[in-house]
């Protein structure tokens, strides 16, 4: 699908500036373009610039981190190189800081703990499974919001920021996130298979230029099961 025919209106921008733009990223959509071909928010995210603002030219945006394609929420786009580089760096030495909110299968026990494993990548299949040795150590912290039947809401601060991280440590100690197939749960949510119920809250980061902390806060996506 070529994004001229894509809902543009549907990828909101959370916060704008000079140097950056945070966006909300649709569950579904790639952060940037792969061999499959389908649309990613870069790519949408160019449009529209180039579509609002008349820019002749290409326009200039910078991915400092990812979000897994299931995935919706904050992320972080840069507008200039410097303010790319800046964010890059916050992103890799943790000083920027991500929050996110999971519906999860059962009740984790403790209601909120700190979760330190060891994780490796298989390229070819591209999953992530908990190992003794021979991973990137891991590192998150949770808690239990509310829970109601055999589900639970969970906040998670993210420590490190590996491949399907949350996924996988939530789904090691035995509750996987609704809808994530991939990593053992039961049921897909009510918008089918390739949506989960994992979604990036929100992004404290300081300004690439002012220096000043900033926070985005997403909301919960439309239709989110809780």
């Amino acid at each position: 699908m070529g994004a001229e025919h894509h809902p543009v209106a549907t990828l909101s921008v959370l916060h704008e500036d000079n140097h950056v733009i945070v966006i909300d990223k649709p569950a579904g959509m790639l952060s940037q373009a792969d061999m499959s071909g389908d649309l990613d928010v870069l790519t949408v995210v160019k449009q529209l610039i180039k579509q609002r603002d008349a820019k002749p030219g290409n326009v200039y945006l910078g991915l400092v981190h990812r979000l897994d394609r299931p995935v919706a929420g904050v992320m972080i786009i840069a507008k200039t190189s410097k303010a790319a580089g800046r964010l890059s760096s916050q992103f890799r030495s943790r000083e920027a800081k991500k929050k996110y909110r999971a519906v999860v299968e059962g009740c984790p026990d403790p209601d909120n703990g700190r979760l330190v494993h060891m994780l490796l990548k298989d390229r070819a299949t591209r999953v992530t499974r908990v190992v003794e040795q021979g991973g990137k150590e891991a590192r998150l912290s949770y808690r239990v919001i509310e829970t109601r039947d055999d589900r639970s809401l969970v906040e998670v601060d993210l420590e490190t920021g590996l491949s399907h991280q949350i996924r996988v440590q939530l789904s090691f100690i035995g509750h996987p996130i609704i809808g994530d197939r991939k990593y053992g749960s039961s049921r897909d949510l009510p918008d089918g298979p390739g949506v989960i119920a994992l979604f990036s809250r929100s992004i404290t980061f300081a300004h690439p230029t002012k220096k000043e902390p900033v926070t985005v806060t997403a909301d919960p996506p439309k239709g989110w099961v809780w």
